[in-house]
């Protein structure tokens, strides 16, 4: 199982590259569409890890871009941890979310296939993947990774690809045993990621896991990510905290659809997204927490690695109980 679980945890982390720039695509027509028959209104999903109020702001203007386009109600309902959204997509109670890859793989598992990825976030430089951090306090003294040993690490959200499964798998492959008590004095779940990073600085725990895009510049929060929007809401100044770790590439998360909606429906949601960047770049940046190159198109092969560590995960779990 541990040969098993480190050639998992390698693809899981192997480099997604940049992809080719092609001519920004145009922004479909305003108009109520046929599929509105079998999608009268599209219900959008938010995963937690920032406060409810914040979720709802920042997704305003793209609730009504969507709405004003299409000709159909938008609502969004912002979920207090990732598996709220996994558990509405296994209840039809929305037809999509922006999720991560972690988040994704349970859906998918979870509802045998359910959901399909329709496209991923693309960096600053045009690549599809992002990374995932490991902060402590400055004033800590805590540099490295090997000065955690016997204190206590705060992991974002048992359904998040950054913020648990990927670190979680990469530090066991490098020998480290993540279970409370061994090498970590102890470990729980901060409620997300925001939450996870503002218990590092309340000194609640040591260490904590987030997600970054790992391009830019370090002393604002990089380009994009967690951190970078905690700068922006002036919850984070990056003096007061140490990156002390970083994992391989992670596969940006997928917008996710339920498999059952029109194919037509899925055109145009995915014509939508990769016209956003260029045609209402503000309102690309709010939902995407910084800078980037607009969307890139996924398919449900590209995320097979993280649903086998999604497995493991489960299978351990199993042999624990």
């Amino acid at each position: 199982m541990i040969t098993r679980r480190l050639m998992l945890a390698a693809a899981a982390a192997a480099p997604f590259p940049a992809l080719a720039q092609a001519p920004a695509p145009a922004m479909p027509a305003a108009g109520r569409r046929a599929w509105a028959q079998q999608v009268p209104q599209i219900r959008i999903g938010l995963l937690g890890g920032e406060n409810e109020s914040d979720r709802l702001g920042r997704y305003d203007a793209y609730r009504q871009l969507i709405e004003t386009t299409f000709g159909v109600p938008v609502r969004l309902f912002p979920a207090s941890d990732y598996a709220g959204v996994m558990q509405a997509f296994s209840a039809r109670q929305i037809e999509m979310s922006s999720m991560g890859a972690s988040a994704y793989a349970g859906a998918w598992l979870d509802t045998n296939g359910g959901v399909e990825p329709l496209f991923v976030a693309r960096e600053a430089d045009g690549s599809i993947s992002y990374i995932a951090v490991m902060v402590v306090r400055a004033d800590s003294g805590i540099t490295s990774l090997e000065q955690l040993r016997g204190k206590s690490l705060a992991w974002a959200d048992p359904n998040s690809t950054s913020g648990y499964l990927v670190p979680r798998s990469e530090l066991r492959a490098a020998g480290i045993n993540t279970e409370s008590g061994q090498y970590f004095s102890r470990t729980g779940f901060g409620g997300g990621h925001e939450q996870a990073v503002v218990a590092v600085l309340q000194r609640q725990y040591d260490a904590a896991v987030t997600w970054a895009s790992g391009q830019g510049d370090e002393a604002q929060g990089f380009t994009r990510g967690n951190l970078r929007a905690m700068v922006e809401k002036g919850m984070l100044n990056m003096r007061d905290l140490r990156i002390i770790w970083r994992s391989r590439p992670i596969l940006n998360g997928p917008m996710t659809v339920r498999a059952d909606l029109p194919a037509a429906f899925k055109a145009d949601i995915t014509a939508f997204h990769l016209a956003l960047a260029t045609a209402h770049p503000q309102i690309y940046a709010q939902v995407e927490r910084g800078g980037g190159l607009g969307y890139a198109a996924v398919t449900h092969a590209q995320f097979e690695p993280i649903v086998q560590l999604r497995r493991e995960e489960a299978a351990e779990r199993r042999r624990r109980s």
